[in-house]
């Protein structure tokens, strides 16, 4: 490679790096908030009461300015209590309202756009639930009356989609699987046993029939891409790694611990006591439709690009596995000092 080649291989490498630090490390450090509000018995003058559990990110040890806006005529039966907890603020307390939230909107103010957003969960007395996703974009809803079986279906979907298509960590093991595994063949089982096996630790976590701490298995997973992004370098000098020989293997061994890192999200917005089996179903559906899409993405740029001269150097195929493997890295060290 001549020296005009280095300097463009180098330059490429940077740009692609910070744009990747830029997006994927505040997609790790700004985690969506979390809103949970369980309908309490009434109280001696009648009204609804409502216990609300407020889960704030925190940067450092200062609290995101984001906060609950309740409909008029609801009365705080209590005063907010918080506490720092795994780098976030959790917050407690009680409200009560004279006929309910049903039909009556809440907002959250103070959603700085591209930072977070908030995850809204509502219990009611009868064990329903409404499970809402709100953004920068849309950050006010309507507390619903109690829904059917389907309407908490196509919640639990959507948010399954959402969690994935957003879990840049998840998608960066992805592409570097897509980036090793050659054929159709081999590339429909890679899949299928990344599947298969975050679906079977997704279901077994959420259960309760497998308990494992957060902070370790989210150092494992930037690990793995850490991982497969070395065997990616491997096979383009030449050496082929296991994920090359056997990548069904590979997939299979990390899906079971990236189920783990589904399995913790999930289990930070609950599942409906009435619709459990429905509602783990389908997050798992909703999962495997945004992987599917981040696939057919990704290849199709792949298709792109390989049409594109200047990406035909030498030094092109190595930006992307350093680019991956450098994030990854910076992830691991992250999560790992988290630990201490």
């Amino acid at each position: 490679m001549n020296r005009a080649g280095r300097t463009a291989c180098w330059r490429a490498w940077l740009l692609l790096l910070l744009c990747c630090l830029a997006g994927g490390v505040c997609a790790d450090v700004f985690r969506p908030a979390y809103l949970e509000l369980r309908e309490a018995s009434p109280d001696s003058a009648g009204r609804a009461r409502y216990d609300v559990l407020f889960k704030v990110p925190a940067l450092g040890e200062a609290r995101l300015a984001v906060q609950v806006r309740f409909p008029p005529g609801t009365d705080a039966l209590s005063v907010p209590q918080s506490r720092l907890v795994d780098s976030a603020f959790i917050e407690r307390w009680q409200i009560a309202r004279l006929g309910g939230l049903a039909g009556q909107p809440i907002a959250i103010d103070g959603v700085a756009a591209g930072v977070t957003d908030v995850i809204v969960r509502i219990e009611r007395l009868d064990g329903t639930s409404q499970l809402e996703r709100l953004s920068p974009q849309r950050a006010q809803f309507t507390v619903l009356a109690p829904v059917a079986t389907t309407e908490v279906a196509y919640s639990y979907l959507v948010l399954g989609i959402g969690h994935i298509l957003g879990g840049v960590d998840h998608l960066l093991f992805v592409l570097a699987l897509l980036l090793i595994v050659r054929g159709g063949k081999r590339l429909v089982a890679t899949v299928t046993a990344f599947t298969v096996a975050h679906s079977v630790t997704l279901v077994a976590a959420t259960l309760g029939w497998l308990r494992l701490p957060g902070p370790p298995v989210e150092a494992l997973i930037a690990l793995s891409i850490v991982f497969v992004a070395a065997e990616i370098v491997h096979g383009l000098r030449g050496k082929l790694g296991l994920t090359a020989r056997a990548p069904w293997l590979v997939a299979f061994a990390f899906g079971l611990l990236h189920g783990l890192g589904f399995a913790g999200a999930l289990a930070e917005v609950g599942l409906p006591q009435k619709a459990i089996p429905v509602a783990l179903l389908t997050f798992n559906v909703g999962v495997e439709i945004g992987q599917l899409l981040f696939v057919a993405l990704a290849l199709g740029v792949r298709a792109g690009l390989a049409k594109v001269p200047s990406l035909r150097r030498a030094w092109a195929p190595f930006v992307a596995p350093y680019v991956i493997g450098s994030v990854a890295m910076f992830w691991t060290a992250q999560r790992v000092a988290a630990l201490f």
